[in-house]
C-alpha cells in the first residue's frame, strides 16, 4: 500500500473545515469543542453504510461517538472500507457479542486495589486518571468506562491514588492512563507528576495516550514545559495506520523528542486495518521518522463487540516473520496477548528454534535456512590451566 514511505505524502491540514480560522483549527479546546458526536452531524459529511448507520444509531449504549476534525479529515469518505473509519465510526457488528467477550477482558477490575489503581505486575500500577478521550477507538478495551456510555460511573480520586502508591515502596513504575491524561488540564496534569516525582520509591512514570494522533494540537510549549520539568517522562503512543502518520503528528512528536520525552508506540492488530506485512512496514518506518520506536503490537482484546475488528493470531506472527530480517530491528514491536482473565502480557513470536539438544541450538533464519550454534560447556582442566598460565604470563 506504501511502498515507498519517503515518496508518499504525509497527510493532514484542515480539510474539509477550510473556513476556519488557523488560530481555531490549531487550538486544541477548539478542536475538542467541535466534535463529530452525533448521527445528523456525521451525514453532513459522509454516506454511512447500513452497518453504519445502524452502529451510530446504538452507540451510546456502549461507547460514545466522538472524532475530532482534524482525525475526521484522514477518513477516505469514498472508501467504506478506509482504515481510518473502521477505527472510529460505530457498525452494526459492535452490538453482537461473541461467547468469548467481556466487558473486562483482561481482568483489570479484579486487580483494582484502590480507586483507578490496577496493581498487577509486582513493581508497577496502572493509574486509571481519567474516563475521557478525545475521539474513541471501537476496539477499546475499557468501552465499559470510558465515556460512561454504561453508566459505569467512573470518578478518578487523584489523591486517593496517589497515596496508595506512597504507602507501597514497592512500585516503582507508574503508568498513567484512562481515558486519556492528556486530557487533563495542565495544571492537574503537573499536579500529578510533581506528586509522582516526589515519591522516593518512583523511578519511572509513563503515560499512555492517543492524543498526539487524534489531537496534535494539545501538545503546546506549555505541556511540553511541564513533561520536561518533571521528566524524564516516558510517552506511550497508539498509532496503528500509516495514514495516521501526519506531518502535525510528526511535528508534535520531534516537540516532544526535543522536550525530553522518549517515545514508544502500540498498535492494536485490526483486521481490514493493519493486519498485512506492507501496512505495518510503512507504519513502522514512519514511527522511526517520527523518533518513535514501535514497541507493540496488541492482538486485540476480547471485548464486547469487537469481533468484526479481531483478526487472527496467527497473523499477527505472521507481520512479525515478515518484517524480521526485511527491516531494522528498531522498527519490529513485539507481538503481545493480554491474556484473557488477568494474566498479562504474554509475547507471541514466530518459531525459530526448531530444536534444542545437550550438544547446540539448532534454528531458523528469516529467510528459513537452518542454523546450528553450540551450547556452553564446563572449561575442561587443561583449559583452566591454559588460562591460569597466559594470565601469569601477563602480570
Amino acid at each position: 500500500m506504501f511502498p515507498n514511505d519517503h515518496l508518499e505524502k504525509w497527510f493532514g491540514g484542515q480539510g474539509l473545515w477550510p473556513h476556519v480560522p488557523s488560530t481555531d483549527w490549531g487550538n486544541w479546546v477548539w478542536q475538542l469543542q467541535n466534535r463529530i458526536t452525533q448521527l445528523d452531524q456525521l451525514e453532513q459529511f459522509l454516506e454511512l453504510t447500513p452497518e453504519e448507520r445502524e452502529g451510530c444509531y446504538h452507540a451510546n449504549k456502549k461507547l460514545a461517538l466522538a472524532i475530532t476534525p482534524y482525525f475526521f479529515n484522514l477518513i477516505d469518505r469514498d472508501d467504506p472500507h478506509c482504515p481510518i473509519r473502521r477505527q472510529v465510526i460505530p457498525q452494526g457488528g459492535e452490538l453482537l457479542v461473541s461467547p468469548d467477550e467481556k466487558l473486562d477482558p483482561v481482568g483489570e477490575e479484579d486487580s483494582m486495589v484502590a480507586p483507578g489503581i490496577v496493581h498487577r505486575y509486582p513493581d508497577r500500577v496502572l493509574f486509571l486518571v481519567t474516563d475521557r478521550c478525545a475521539a474513541y477507538c471501537r476496539y477499546c478495551t475499557r468501552s465499559r468506562l470510558v465515556s460512561n456510555a454504561q453508566d459505569y460511573n467512573f470518578h478518578p480520586e487523584l489523591d486517593a491514588g496517589l497515596t496508595y502508591v506512597e504507602q507501597h515502596p514497592e512500585i516503582r513504575d507508574v503508568l498513567l492512563s484512562g481515558g486519556d491524561p492528556l486530557l487533563l488540564s495542565d495544571a492537574k496534569l503537573e499536579y500529578l507528576l510533581k506528586r509522582l516525582r516526589a515519591i522516593p520509591h518512583v523511578e519511572f512514570v509513563r503515560i499512555g495516550s492517543r492524543i498526539p494522533v487524534f489531537l496534535p494540537q494539545r501538545i503546546t510549549p506549555r505541556l511540553l514545559k511541564i513533561l520536561k520539568s518533571h521528566g524524564p517522562v516516558w510517552m506511550s503512543l497508539h498509532v496503528n495506520h500509516p495514514r495516521e502518520c501526519t506531518m502535525e503528528l510528526k511535528e508534535a512528536c520531534e516537540q516532544m523528542a526535543f522536550a525530553g520525552v522518549p517515545m514508544g508506540n502500540q498498535s492494536v492488530l485490526l483486521r481490514g486495518v493493519n493486519d498485512s506485512v506492507a501496512v505495518m512496514q510503512s507504519l513502522v518506518h514512519r514511527l522511526l521518522m517520527m523518533r518513535v520506536r514501535p514497541y507493540y503490537l496488541y492482538q486485540c482484546d476480547l471485548i464486547t463487540g469487537s469481533a468484526h475488528l479481531r483478526s487472527d493470531i496467527a497473523k499477527g506472527i505472521e507481520i512479525i516473520r515478515g518484517l524480521r530480517g526485511h527491516t531494522t530491528g528498531y522498527a519490529i514491536p513485539q507481538f503481545v496477548v493480554d491474556a484473557p482473565g488477568g494474566g498479562g502480557k504474554v509475547p507471541i513470536n514466530p518459531e525459530y528454534i526448531k530444536e534444542i539438544t545437550e550438544a547446540e541450538i539448532v534454528m531458523r533464519n528469516f529467510q528459513g535456512e537452518e542454523y546450528r550454534y553450540p551450547r556452553a560447556t564446563p572449561l575442561t582442566g587443561n583449559v583452566l590451566k591454559f588460562l591460569r598460565e597466559g594470565e601469569e604470563i601477563l602480570t
